[in-house]
């Protein structure tokens, strides 16, 4: 006989007791799975998500089925969590703001498959200052779009609906973003500025799991990182260095500021470490910018792993992209800039300029937002680059109409089919397009200054099988 015990409420949260069987025992076969309590809470980061903890018996993995309390809808259903502990928690993600739900917790194992009776949540209302966006298109990418807004990291769906946020007192800085690993992260600025400005790791529930800076007392970039697998992560870094410039058309003792960029192990050990001034001149940059008491030298902005493990660095204030060898730290090459090394084919403009978020997107092909290049309108390119010829041939151009600049920050992204997530940084803007440079989607209304754009396919694992 399969027997289910009655769920009892404790405040605003609803305990389970026992769980109930969806498979009688047969003869020589396992035991189902055992749920021997379950609870919910709501997730103190963000109110339209929530907590599942399980104890169970005899299972492999545990999800959660999720269903609207005033609707006939279907059932939803979270990702499965292994069970490798006594106890496990699940996420639910995406909920609706002051909504009641029903939710029943499914064990599978070696025995079968296990119900829980019926727990129940009511979501609160979102907080007054969360933005509130309209998006739409006629054709978008499935999924979520991530980005800092304010004082919160927020990923929205393709209606413009907040699905996801997280607040932070200061707001997570101007890049917030998902990396492969699964994970969110965030450069959080601090209260004043003496205070140290690390990088933030948040799982998917908002939950910081670690924070890491720069080694050597130099300062994290809010720009961009690289987070991988082993929990090692590259840093783009702030290195200030006293120089006479008055022969350059500058002043004696300016405080000259050029990125760095580290690779830093889990354990924290410095792995590699590269230095502007070890490969560059201070006159490869803009004369204007070096003129004063503070040099912003070379403002790097974006970084890459290439498919040969080698580094793509792109340097805002000069101009390029730099090819990094790891092993060595030697310069490949450099695109663009004073310095260019590669003859540009196919370029009406002449080359980018104050560019932003160039990224590989395929062996020897490059994609950025050329921010400068056309004073009139800044454009997400594609490029092909010959790096035994020194071509660099522009393949996809995308602007948005009527046309708009943004002089600094903005970001691209390359999905699947060709397509492009475009932010244009202070023209408020955020776009995708398809392989022809047709807009499919766009945020209508209330975008405001997008510092970096990502599209993510899951809330539950942000940022995996997708392009940084």
């Amino acid at each position: 006989m399969i027997r289910c015990e009655p769920s009892h409420a404790i405040a605003a949260v609803w305990v389970l007791i026992a769980g109930c069987s969806t498979e009688p025992l047969g003869v020589g076969r396992p035991e189902p799975p055992t749920l021997d309590a379950a609870s919910i809470s709501a997730n103190p980061h963000n109110a339209l998500s929530a907590v599942v903890t399980v104890r169970v018996r005899g299972a492999d993995s545990v999800a959660v089925r999720v269903q609207l309390a005033e609707s006939n809808a279907a059932e939803a259903v979270t990702p499965a969590v292994a069970v490798t502990a006594d106890t496990t928690a699940i996420p639910v993600l995406g909920l609706l703001a002051a909504h009641r739900y029903r939710l029943r917790v499914v064990a599978s194992g070696a025995g079968g498959t296990t119900v829980g009776g019926t727990l129940e949540l009511t979501t609160d209302t979102l907080p007054s200052d969360l933005p509130r966006y309209v998006a739409g298109g006629e054709d978008p990418t499935p999924g979520y779009v991530v980005f800092s807004a304010g004082r919160f990291g927020v990923v929205i769906d393709n209606a413009g609906r907040v699905v996801w946020y997280r607040r932070f007192p200061n707001g997570p800085g101007l890049t917030f973003t998902a990396e492969p690993t699964g994970k969110y992260y965030a450069r959080v600025p601090a209260a004043s500025p003496s205070e140290p400005t690390p990088w933030v790791e948040l799982d998917p529930l908002g939950n910081i799991t670690r924070t890491f800076e720069c080694a050597n007392g130099l300062v994290a970039r809010f720009h961009d990182l690289i987070a991988q697998p082993d929990g090692s992560y590259w840093l783009l870094c702030d290195e200030t260095r006293r120089m006479d410039l008055s022969s350059v058309g500058g002043v004696d003792g300016a405080r000259v500021t050029g990125t760095a960029v580290q690779h830093i192990s889990a354990q924290g050990t410095l792995l590699f470490r590269w230095s502007p001034f070890d490969h560059f001149a201070i006159t490869d940059g803009d004369p204007r910018d070096r003129t004063g008491a503070d040099v912003n030298w070379t403002h790097g902005n974006a970084l890459d792993l290439a498919s040969d493990g080698n580094l793509l660095v792109s340097f805002r204030n000069l101009g390029e992209v730099t090819k990094i060898d790891v092993a060595t730290g030697s310069v490949i090459w450099r695109l663009g800039g004073r310095r260019n090394g590669f003859t540009f084919v196919d370029v009406p403009n002449g080359s980018f300029a104050g560019q932003h978020s160039a990224r590989w997107y395929a062996p020897g092909a490059v994609i950025l937002l050329d921010n400068l290049g056309n004073p009139a309108e800044s454009r997400a390119e594609r490029y092909v680059l010959d790096e035994k010829q020194m071509t660099a041939r522009l393949v996809g151009s995308y602007g948005s109409f009527p046309g708009v600049v943004t002089q600094i920050g903005g970001s691209v992204q390359n999905l699947p089919g060709g397509r492009t997530l475009v932010s244009f940084g202070t023209a408020g803007r955020v776009e995708e397009y398809d392989a022809a440079g047709r807009a499919v989607w766009r945020i209508e209304q209330n975008a405001g200054y997008v510092f970096r754009a990502q599209r993510i396919s899951s809330l539950y694992a942000p940022g995996v099988g997708v392009a940084r």
